[in-house]
Protein backbone atom coordinates (compact mmCIF):
# COMPACT_ATOMS: atom_id res chain seq x y z
CA UNK A 1 0.00 0.00 0.00
CA UNK A 2 2.82 2.44 0.89
CA UNK A 3 4.49 1.74 -2.47
CA UNK A 4 1.24 2.62 -4.28
CA UNK A 5 1.00 5.94 -2.45
CA UNK A 6 4.60 6.86 -3.15
CA UNK A 7 4.28 5.83 -6.81
CA UNK A 8 1.03 7.79 -7.17
CA UNK A 9 2.57 10.82 -5.46
CA UNK A 10 5.62 10.84 -7.73
CA UNK A 11 3.51 10.25 -10.83
CA UNK A 12 1.20 13.06 -9.70
CA UNK A 13 4.08 15.52 -9.37
CA UNK A 14 5.45 14.61 -12.78
CA UNK A 15 2.10 14.69 -14.53
CA UNK A 16 0.93 17.92 -12.88
CA UNK A 17 3.71 20.15 -14.22
CA UNK A 18 1.92 21.00 -17.47
CA UNK A 19 -1.33 21.53 -15.55
CA UNK A 20 0.55 23.77 -13.09
CA UNK A 21 1.85 25.91 -15.94
CA UNK A 22 -1.59 26.24 -17.50
CA UNK A 23 -3.06 27.04 -14.06
CA UNK A 24 -0.43 29.74 -13.72
CA UNK A 25 -1.44 31.12 -17.13
CA UNK A 26 -5.11 31.08 -16.11
CA UNK A 27 -4.30 32.99 -12.93
CA UNK A 28 -2.24 35.49 -14.94
CA UNK A 29 -5.11 35.96 -17.34
CA UNK A 30 -7.73 36.46 -14.64
CA UNK A 31 -6.13 38.12 -11.58
CA UNK A 32 -9.49 38.78 -9.86
CA UNK A 33 -10.52 35.11 -9.95
CA UNK A 34 -12.62 33.98 -6.99
CA UNK A 35 -11.54 31.02 -4.81
CA UNK A 36 -14.41 28.86 -6.08
CA UNK A 37 -13.23 29.19 -9.65
CA UNK A 38 -9.65 28.51 -8.56
CA UNK A 39 -10.81 25.23 -7.03
CA UNK A 40 -12.89 24.50 -10.14
CA UNK A 41 -9.83 24.90 -12.36
CA UNK A 42 -7.70 22.73 -10.10
CA UNK A 43 -10.54 20.20 -9.88
CA UNK A 44 -10.85 19.98 -13.65
CA UNK A 45 -7.14 19.32 -14.06
CA UNK A 46 -7.20 16.78 -11.21
CA UNK A 47 -10.18 15.01 -12.80
CA UNK A 48 -8.45 14.61 -16.15
CA UNK A 49 -5.12 13.66 -14.55
CA UNK A 50 -6.94 10.78 -12.81
CA UNK A 51 -9.14 9.86 -15.78
CA UNK A 52 -6.36 9.54 -18.34
CA UNK A 53 -4.20 6.95 -16.51
CA UNK A 54 -7.32 4.91 -15.80
CA UNK A 55 -8.27 5.15 -19.47
CA UNK A 56 -4.75 4.02 -20.41
CA UNK A 57 -4.99 1.16 -17.90
CA UNK A 58 -8.35 0.15 -19.38
CA UNK A 59 -6.96 0.28 -22.91
CA UNK A 60 -4.07 -1.99 -21.93
CA UNK A 61 -6.53 -4.51 -20.53
CA UNK A 62 -8.98 -4.36 -23.44
CA UNK A 63 -8.03 -2.75 -26.76
CA UNK A 64 -4.24 -2.42 -26.61
CA UNK A 65 -3.68 -2.63 -30.38
CA UNK A 66 -5.99 0.35 -31.02
CA UNK A 67 -4.43 2.41 -28.22
CA UNK A 68 -0.94 1.93 -29.59
CA UNK A 69 -2.04 3.42 -32.92
CA UNK A 70 -3.62 6.40 -31.12
CA UNK A 71 -0.54 6.99 -28.95
CA UNK A 72 1.40 8.47 -31.90
CA UNK A 73 -1.23 11.25 -32.18
CA UNK A 74 -0.98 12.41 -28.55
CA UNK A 75 1.72 15.09 -29.12
CA UNK A 76 -0.13 16.45 -32.17
CA UNK A 77 -3.41 16.69 -30.24
CA UNK A 78 -1.76 18.47 -27.29
CA UNK A 79 0.01 20.90 -29.64
CA UNK A 80 -3.21 21.70 -31.50
CA UNK A 81 -5.34 22.19 -28.38
CA UNK A 82 -2.84 24.28 -26.41
CA UNK A 83 -1.76 26.19 -29.52
CA UNK A 84 -5.35 27.14 -30.23
CA UNK A 85 -6.16 28.27 -26.69
CA UNK A 86 -2.80 30.03 -26.24
CA UNK A 87 -3.04 31.67 -29.63
CA UNK A 88 -6.51 32.93 -28.81
CA UNK A 89 -5.25 34.38 -25.50
CA UNK A 90 -2.32 36.01 -27.30
CA UNK A 91 -4.62 37.51 -29.92
CA UNK A 92 -7.04 38.87 -27.32
CA UNK A 93 -4.16 40.25 -25.23
CA UNK A 94 -2.63 42.06 -28.19
CA UNK A 95 -6.03 43.28 -29.41
CA UNK A 96 -6.95 44.60 -25.95
CA UNK A 97 -4.12 47.12 -25.59
CA UNK A 98 -5.55 49.03 -22.62
CA UNK A 99 -5.26 45.93 -20.42
CA UNK A 100 -8.81 45.87 -19.15
CA UNK A 101 -10.35 42.48 -18.65
CA UNK A 102 -13.62 42.41 -20.53
CA UNK A 103 -14.84 38.99 -19.35
CA UNK A 104 -13.56 36.01 -17.39
CA UNK A 105 -10.76 34.52 -19.44
CA UNK A 106 -11.40 30.83 -18.90
CA UNK A 107 -14.85 29.44 -19.59
CA UNK A 108 -15.92 25.87 -18.91
CA UNK A 109 -15.34 24.71 -22.50
CA UNK A 110 -11.83 26.16 -22.63
CA UNK A 111 -11.08 24.60 -19.25
CA UNK A 112 -12.16 21.16 -20.47
CA UNK A 113 -9.91 21.53 -23.52
CA UNK A 114 -7.02 22.62 -21.29
CA UNK A 115 -7.66 19.65 -18.99
CA UNK A 116 -7.58 17.20 -21.87
CA UNK A 117 -4.57 18.81 -23.52
CA UNK A 118 -2.44 18.81 -20.36
CA UNK A 119 -3.39 15.29 -19.31
CA UNK A 120 -3.50 13.43 -22.60
CA UNK A 121 0.11 12.29 -22.13
CA UNK A 122 -1.03 10.67 -18.88
CA UNK A 123 -2.74 8.00 -20.98
CA UNK A 124 0.63 6.32 -21.27
CA UNK A 125 0.83 6.11 -17.46
CA UNK A 126 -1.70 3.33 -17.94
CA UNK A 127 1.24 1.30 -19.24
CA UNK A 128 3.22 1.80 -16.04
CA UNK A 129 0.32 0.71 -13.85
CA UNK A 130 -0.85 -2.06 -16.19
CA UNK A 131 0.12 -4.80 -13.73
CA UNK A 132 -2.01 -3.24 -10.95
CA UNK A 133 -5.44 -4.62 -10.24
CA UNK A 134 -8.33 -2.23 -10.84
CA UNK A 135 -8.50 -1.07 -7.21
CA UNK A 136 -4.78 -0.34 -6.98
CA UNK A 137 -4.90 1.50 -10.32
CA UNK A 138 -7.85 3.55 -9.04
CA UNK A 139 -6.03 4.37 -5.78
CA UNK A 140 -3.00 5.53 -7.78
CA UNK A 141 -5.21 7.67 -10.02
CA UNK A 142 -6.84 9.28 -6.97
CA UNK A 143 -3.44 10.11 -5.45
CA UNK A 144 -2.42 11.64 -8.80
CA UNK A 145 -5.63 13.71 -8.75
CA UNK A 146 -5.03 14.95 -5.20
CA UNK A 147 -1.45 15.97 -5.95
CA UNK A 148 -2.54 17.69 -9.17
CA UNK A 149 -5.29 19.58 -7.34
CA UNK A 150 -2.88 21.01 -4.76
CA UNK A 151 -0.26 21.92 -7.36
CA UNK A 152 -2.84 23.59 -9.62
CA UNK A 153 -4.38 25.66 -6.81
CA UNK A 154 -0.86 26.91 -6.10
CA UNK A 155 -0.34 27.65 -9.81
CA UNK A 156 -3.54 29.71 -10.09
CA UNK A 157 -2.73 31.58 -6.87
CA UNK A 158 0.79 32.45 -8.07
CA UNK A 159 -0.57 33.48 -11.46
CA UNK A 160 -3.20 35.71 -9.84
CA UNK A 161 -0.57 37.41 -7.70
CA UNK A 162 1.73 38.07 -10.65
CA UNK A 163 -1.22 38.87 -12.95
CA UNK A 164 -2.33 41.69 -10.68
CA UNK A 165 1.13 43.27 -11.00
CA UNK A 166 1.38 42.98 -14.80
CA UNK A 167 -2.32 43.52 -15.57
CA UNK A 168 -2.14 44.63 -19.22
CA UNK A 169 0.34 41.99 -20.38
CA UNK A 170 -1.04 39.01 -18.43
CA UNK A 171 -3.12 37.63 -21.30
CA UNK A 172 -0.15 37.81 -23.65
CA UNK A 173 2.13 36.07 -21.14
CA UNK A 174 -0.51 33.43 -20.35
CA UNK A 175 -1.10 32.71 -24.04
CA UNK A 176 2.63 32.46 -24.68
CA UNK A 177 2.96 29.96 -21.81
CA UNK A 178 0.21 27.76 -23.27
CA UNK A 179 1.76 27.81 -26.75
CA UNK A 180 5.16 27.00 -25.22
CA UNK A 181 3.72 24.02 -23.28
CA UNK A 182 2.10 22.69 -26.45
CA UNK A 183 5.42 22.97 -28.29
CA UNK A 184 7.29 21.39 -25.37
CA UNK A 185 4.97 18.35 -25.31
CA UNK A 186 5.27 18.01 -29.07
CA UNK A 187 9.06 18.40 -29.26
CA UNK A 188 9.86 16.15 -26.29
CA UNK A 189 7.71 13.37 -27.78
CA UNK A 190 10.27 13.08 -30.60
CA UNK A 191 13.34 12.87 -28.35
Amino acid sequence: MFELLVNGFLLGIGLAMDAFSVSLANGLNEPRMKPGKMCGIAGMFAFFQALMPMTGWLCIHTIVQYFQAFEKLIPWIALALLGYIGGKMLYEGIKNKDGEIEKPAVGFGALVVQGIATSIDALSVGFTIADYNVFDALKTALVIAAVTFVICVAGVAIGKKVGTKIAGKASILGGAILVFIGLEIFITSWF
